[in-house]
């Protein structure tokens, strides 16, 4: 009788779509954009949030958002270079706001 090797599942190896976000945005030259952020590497990353609230929590409440898809953020974002998306982030303990998310 076979064992089975894993005590775990394995990861899976497609990222699951996160749904409908909250998206920061900030005016543009044709209208709204998404804004970017830097992660704590410095690479670029887009951001969505499961909800206002959450969004509100760590960019404050005057961020103006956007509800957006996770693949229609994606096709936006990945052209200009932020091809990996976090979701939900949280500011470190040791600051407000989002220190570690740098606005590009």
């Amino acid at each position: 009788m076979p064992q089975n090797l894993y005590a775990e599942d394995p990861e899976p190896s497609e990222p699951v779509p996160a749904g409908p976000l909250f998206v920061p945005v900030r005016p543009g030259p044709a209208g709204w954009t998404a804004r970017l952020f830097r992660t704590p590497l410095g690479g670029r990353t887009a951001v969505g949030f499961t909800s206002a609230q959450r969004l509100s929590a760590v960019l404050g409440a005057g961020q103006p958002w956007i509800r957006l898809a996770e693949p229609a953020l994606r096709a936006l974002t990945e052209p200009v270079g932020a091809t990996v998306l976090t979701v939900d982030p949280r500011p470190g303990p040791e600051v407000r706001r989002v220190s570690h998310l740098r606005a590009v």
